[in-house]
């Protein structure tokens, strides 16, 4: 697929402020179309509650007029913030009342993109949804789009937002849609319960920031904790992480230091880790700044929790300890399966410190170049080429049938 026109309805904001799968998959489609990233809009609830927010302030200058609601960003790329106020329903119960509101938010979202895509002389364009978007369930009918693709790249039915409508919403997305696209086996074959179209298509990765060859000095506050360093960084949120496994392993090898990069939830924060001598809190940094803590680090760590939130994530930090040649030990997931020769996989607390001694000791499963070969061949060009092919060996002219709003 190449010349097309694409609009991609995604949940998180282009302004967003951080990179995002939805954006770099946008910045990698513009390379060969045109493309329109639209930012959901406003509701009528988080104007109440955050009017004060940045973020919300800017919304709320393209609802007044003040702004411009269609700006291009890069190249055959373009950014469209809907002006207009949905109104919020997701406390709603099923049913009728639900689905009248759904319908008139979607119709207002429909005449929107329909007017941008107007301005910039889109004709035959496909829908990507990036996720569950309760408004998209529509917009293929209402904007008489060519083919429409549900972008599948997290289990959000584990979310508690999505957890009333959720189940409903995204059955008729991926019946609906031409094409389903995961990013991980497990999230193809939960899609396949509901559509024989769908395709991992893989997960692309941004690594122009870990590169194993690079010095790298060691950052300050790394510096004092003495090695072995068990590094892990990211979000510390009990939704994701092992707390008890955590502590099991600090306890268990008081030899080792736990090096914890990232900011905490209150679970986190309240948690016998902070208790504990060789467990070390160094809290957020920039993207820009990890590089340097994984290169003076031991062993990379990734102590995922197992629920519907976690089970079939892809965890991009695995990809980038392997850029920088880190031996890493993960829980073992449907998804980490992916990875099996280049990370320790592990089930259960005794498997995890049994795996963490063989790293230490081996620094495996497989050698630093063929992992750092291994994270790089993950690339968000072969990602949308997958994309393309699956989409050339769909039938010209769809024959799935677009369901109406009627089942939101």
């Amino acid at each position: 697929m190449k010349d097309g026109n694409i609009i991609m309805l995604c949940q998180q904001g282009w302004d967003l402020g951080i990179a995002s799968n939805a954006k770099n998959l946008a910045k990698e489609l513009a390379k060969d179309n045109r493309v329109l990233y639209v930012n959901l809009p406003l509701d009528v609830n988080t104007v109440l509650r955050g009017r004060k927010e940045p973020a919300v302030q800017t919304r709320l200058r393209v609802l007044l007029g003040q702004k411009e609601s269609l700006v291009q960003a890069e190249p055959n790329l373009w950014v469209l913030t809907p002006r207009m106020l949905s109104i919020s329903i997701n406390r709603l119960q099923p049913g009728r009342a639900f689905d009248t509101l759904n319908g008139w938010n979607s119709r207002l979202l429909a005449r929107s993109i329909r007017q941008a895509t107007d301005a910039l002389r889109f004709k035959d364009a496909m829908l990507l949804q990036d996720g569950i978007i309760f408004q998209g369930l529509d917009l293929p009918r209402l904007l008489q789009l060519s083919r429409s693709v549900y972008y599948l790249r997290d289990y959000t039915l584990g979310v508690p937002y999505f957890q009333r409508h959720g189940p409903r919403a995204e059955t008729q997305l991926m019946q609906q849609a031409d094409l389903v696209a995961t990013n991980s086996a497990y999230l193809a074959d939960y899609a396949r319960q509901h559509t024989t179209r769908a395709h991992d298509i893989g997960q692309g990765c941004v690594l122009t920031m870990y590169d194993a060859d690079a010095d790298y000095s060691c950052p300050a506050g790394l510096a004092p904790v003495k090695q072995p360093r068990i590094v892990y960084t990211g979000f510390l949120t009990a939704l994701r992480l092992d707390i008890e496994l955590l502590l099991t392993i600090a306890r268990q090898r008081p030899q080792w230091n736990l090096v914890l990069i990232g900011p905490e939830d209150e679970e986190f924060k309240g948690s016998e880790l902070h208790q504990l001598p060789n467990v070390h809190f160094l809290g957020g940094k920039r993207p820009e700044e990890l590089a340097a803590y994984l290169r003076h680090s031991n062993i990379c760590i990734n102590p995922q929790v197992v629920n519907d939130a976690t089970v079939g994530n892809y965890p991009l930090k695995i990809d980038e300890y392997l850029a920088m040649g880190k031996p890493v030990v993960a829980t073992h997931t449907r998804t980490m399966d992916l990875f099996a020769d280049h990370v320790y996989l592990a089930k259960g607390q005794a498997q995890w410190l049994e795996l963490l001694d063989e790293a230490l000791m081996h620094a495996g499963p497989s050698t630093a170049d063929a992992r750092i070969a291994f994270a790089r061949s993950h690339t968000w060009a072969a990602s949308v080429q997958t994309l393309y092919q699956a989409l050339d060996s769909l039938p010209t002219a769809s024959s799935v049938p677009v369901v109406g709003s009627q089942t939101a």
